[in-house]
């Protein structure tokens, strides 16, 4: 059995920080093309202020706790909401856990991306962040069924989640700022995919550096 250590798992939230803050620049100027230019801005002021908070004894369900209730309730825009939940779910689920193992990580990812598609009312094809997320928790559950490898179903998420952000280029934005620019919108990635892509491929990588097997 594959596993990652509760106690052990707020290096997956720093790491998700990390790549945020990283690319601040880079979504700010995705978001410019077709929305108002502040994702980068807006993200990384609440990643970072998360940052702040979250003390080498927390663990991964402590961490997420802090990302989620700054996103919640102490950003502005629309993505804080949304991610806030994103992370309060993973927080819920692993909350009493000591070991999180491949099927609590697919049901922990399904309720969150279910927690963000109920507050954001949209569906893969809108050009949203759920055109990230929900090919890279299909990807996580395809390889699952095929091998059972954790660490090999997590790089498949990642695939699945880039191919997912890739496909948002040739999309018409239904949802958001974006939508009343109709056809327009095409030929621009989503700043969403794009933030989401990294974030679900700094937790993959991250579980990936702490994982153990029994």
């Amino acid at each position: 059995m594959q596993y990652f250590l509760n106690k052990e798992g707020a290096v997956i939230i720093r790491n998700v920080i990390k790549a945020i803050q990283a690319n601040k620049d880079y979504l700010s100027e995705v978001d410019g093309a077709i929305g108002d230019g502040d994702h980068g801005i807006n993200m990384n002021k609440g990643f970072s202020m998360a940052a702040e908070r979250i003390e080498d004894n927390h663990s991964f369900s402590d961490a997420a706790k802090i990302l989620g209730n700054v996103l919640m309730m102490e950003i502005g825009g629309s993505m804080g909401p949304l991610y806030g939940s994103f992370f309060k779910t993973m927080f819920k689920v692993t909350k009493d856990l000591e070991q999180i193992t491949a099927p609590i990580y697919q049901n922990m990812f399904e309720l969150a991306l279910a927690s963000v598609k109920d507050m954001g009312k949209a569906e893969v094809g809108d050009k949203t962040l759920i055109d990230t997320l929900s090919p890279a928790i299909e990807g996580f559950k395809s390889s699952m069924a095929e091998s059972s490898d954790f660490k090999v179903a997590l790089i498949k998420s990642i695939e699945s989640a880039k191919e997912g952000r890739d496909s948002t280029k040739d999309m018409i934005a239904r949802i958001g700022r974006a939508a009343r620019l109709g056809e327009r919108s095409i030929g621009v990635l989503d700043a969403g995919a794009v933030s989401s892509c990294l974030i679900v491929e700094a937790i993959s990588l991250s579980i990936i550096s702490i994982l153990k097997s029994t």
